[in-house]
C-alpha cells in the first residue's frame, strides 16, 4: 500500500538521492515528459547508473512512449540494469504493447491511461499478467478529449478505480496535482479523489508529501470504527450469525469486513513510519 509516489527528471542525476530520502514510498525516475529530447540519451545513461545501487525505496522509471523513436533505447537500458522496481509505461491503449514491453522487461509493469481509446481498453489493459497496477495520465487524456476542469474526467477516474478492482488491482493512485505552490487545491482535489475510491498520488515536488498521506490516511475515527466492526464481526462469528449491529446503529455484515482490514492495515503502516522517524 502505497500513498505517495514522486516523480524525478531523469536528467536531474543531482535529485535522485534526495528524492529516495524524501520520506516518498516510491520515486519514479521520469525519462518522458519532464525531459527535453536533446537530454534523453544522457537521461538513460543517469538513470541506469542510479538503478545499478541499492534503494531503502521502490525505484520505478517511466519510459518514453512505446510507439516513437526513444522506446527501442529505453527498454535496452531496463534490460540491462536490475535495480528498477518497476516501469510506468505512457499512452497505453492495448494489451498488445505491453505484450512486447514484458518479453523485455522482466519487472511488473504499470500502464498510465492517457486517451479515450485507453479509457475504453482500461480492463483489457489491467488484466495482462505483468501489469501490477493502473493509472490515469490526466493532462494527456484532457488534451486528447478538448476537455478541461475535473467534471470532465469524473467517468474516466471511475472507469480506472473499477477497472483496477474488476482487476483485482490495487486502488490506483490518482495522477499528479501540477501546482506545486497550492496545497490547499491539492488537499481538496485528493479529498476528491479518495471518495471516487483512489488511494494515494503521484508528487512532482517533495512539499506536496505531506499533504498527500494526510489526505489518503485514515483519520483515527476511521480506525477505530473499523476496530470495533472487525472485533463484532468476530464476536458474531463464534455465535454463527451472519450479522450485527453495531452501538453506533450500524448495520454490519462479511462483505464489509475486506474494507474494514484495508483500513486498519493502512494505519498500522503509516503508525509504523511515525515510530521509525519518518
Amino acid at each position: 500500500m502505497l500513498l505517495t509516489s514522486l516523480y524525478v527528471p531523469g536528467d536531474r542525476p543531482d535529485r535522485f538521492a534526495k528524492a529516495v530520502a524524501s520520506g516518498a514510498d516510491a520515486v519514479i525516475l521520469d525519462l518522458e515528459d519532464a525531459v527535453a529530447a536533446p537530454r534523453k540519451a544522457y537521461a538513460r545513461e543517469a538513470v541506469a547508473e542510479f538503478l545499478a545501487g541499492q534503494h531503502p525505496v521502490p525505484v520505478l522509471v517511466r519510459i518514453n512512449d512505446l510507439q516513437g523513436p526513444e522506446a527501442r533505447a529505453d527498454r535496452a537500458v531496463l534490460a540491462g540494469v536490475a535495480g528498477a522496481a518497476g516501469v510506468k509505461v505512457p499512452k497505453v491503449e492495448s494489451r498488445r504493447v505491453l505484450t512486447a514491453l514484458a518479453a523485455h522487461v522482466r519487472v511488473p509493469l504499470h500502464p498510465l491511461i492517457e486517451s479515450a481509446l485507453g479509457v475504453e481498453a482500461a480492463h483489457a489493459v489491467a488484466t495482462h499478467p505483468a501489469v501490477a497496477s493502473i493509472g490515469l495520465g490526466e493532462a494527456d487524456l484532457r488534451s486528447d478529449l478538448g476537455v478541461d476542469g475535473d467534471e470532465a474526467l469524473l467517468w474516466a477516474r471511475g472507469r480506472i478505480v473499477v477497472a483496477a478492482r474488476a482487476a483485482g488491482l490495487p486502488p490506483p493512485q490518482m495522477s499528479v496535482y501540477p501546482n506545486v505552490t497550492d496545497l490547499d487545491g491539492l488537499a481538496d482535489s485528493c479529498a476528491a479523489g479518495r471518495r471516487l475510491g483512489f488511494l494515494g498520488r503521484a508528487a512532482i515536488h517533495p512539499r506536496q508529501l505531506p499533504v498527500i498521506v494526510a489526505a489518503f490516511r485514515p483519520a483515527a475515527q476511521d480506525v477505530a470504527r473499523a476496530e470495533a466492526l472487525l472485533a463484532a464481526l468476530a464476536d458474531a462469528q463464534t455465535r454463527d450469525a451472519g450479522t450485527v449491529v453495531l452501538p453506533d446503529g450500524r448495520f454490519a455484515d462479511r462483505a464489509m469486513v475486506a474494507a474494514a482490514r484495508h483500513i486498519v492495515e493502512l494505519a498500522a503502516r503509516y503508525a509504523t513510519d511515525d515510530r521509525a522517524g519518518r
